[in-house]
């Protein structure tokens, strides 16, 4: 075996099994762009009111055109609305999905803290750990935080 050592392998599980892990993967990274958007598109109405696209655009990292892409995929999942001169706004759905994932985000860097991760570690790590742990986990996570308060 080249670079790695048939005992830290362990064994491959079944195809199938590793079909369904690796599918996992592929649907949580297609979610957690719209996650993203959703709450900083929520924390952004939180705070100043409006979420301009360009706003979005720059606290995301991307492109204007990526960002109205996505915000237009957003409006078709009925998770947004534009209203000209105004920005986008979340609906019902959309703002019920901002909360569900600021609560997973707030439970994930909860955990790292009491792991001793550093806030500004625990928080960036977050962002990427929120999309891909299953409901198990969290409540997993949940139940390791009531036992250490």
């Amino acid at each position: 075996m080249t670079g790695v050592s048939k005992s830290l392998l362990g064994s491959l599980p079944t195809a199938p099994i590793q079909a369904r892990r690796f599918s996992k993967t592929r649907i949580a990274q297609s979610a957690a762009l719209r996650e993203d958007y959703v709450e900083l598109i929520a924390d952004l109405l939180a705070v100043n009111g409006e979420a301009r696209p360009i706003d979005i655009a720059r606290r995301l990292g991307v492109s204007h055109p990526t960002a109205t892409k996505n915000i237009n995929r957003l409006k078709r999942e009925g998770l947004a609305v534009a209203k000209p001169y105004r920005g986008v706004f979340l609906t019902e759905a959309g703002q019920a999905l901002a909360d569900r994932v600021r609560a997973r985000h707030r439970l994930v860097v909860q955990v790292l803290e009491a792991l001793g991760v550093p806030i500004e570690t625990a928080e960036a790590d977050a962002e990427g750990i929120e999309h891909y742990v299953s409901s198990v986990t969290l409540q997993a996570f949940d139940r390791f935080l009531s036992q250490i308060r």
